[in-house]
């Protein structure tokens, strides 16, 4: 804030809004447009091609405060939990998600206890989160 800044205490409770809805680091969904019936401090990832009150801002995350969309550009790293999606996103020059490997089959030895184990592990990364079954 500025010396003698006027209203600086909006300034001040814009900033604070952000970081109160960026903190938990989750967005509702994904998606071009506004939704019809945004709630007070909800945070969207847009999609491309964006729309309405979000053209031009595709790959922001806005977020609605005081009535109004805020946007906030991603860097290089930034990671958010996408809940309608059930997964997380990094954004490494657009946002990617880890995509589930195919699980074992065929071959001419079969190791069941290998192919049980990486099944197990590519099941516990996909509840968490980490693995996503679809393109972001």
């Amino acid at each position: 804030m500025l010396a003698g800044q006027a209203q600086k205490e909006f300034t001040l409770n814009e900033a604070l809004s952000l970081v109160d809805a960026l903190y938990p680091q989750s967005v509702v969904g994904s998606q071009p447009a506004p939704p019809a019936t945004p709630a007070e401090g909800a945070c969207y990832r847009i999609t491309a091609p964006a729309t309405g009150a979000w053209a031009d801002h595709a790959d922001h995350v806005a977020v609605l405060i005081g009535g109004a969309w805020h946007f906030v550009a991603p860097v290089q790293g930034m990671a958010i939990f996408d809940r309608a999606a059930d997964h997380l996103l990094v954004f490494r020059s657009g946002w990617k998600s880890a995509q589930a490997p195919g699980l074992p089959s065929g071959g001419g030895v079969t190791d069941a206890e290998a192919r049980a184990a990486i099944v197990a592990l590519v099941d516990a990364l996909r509840a968490v989160g980490i693995l996503a079954t679809a393109t972001p």
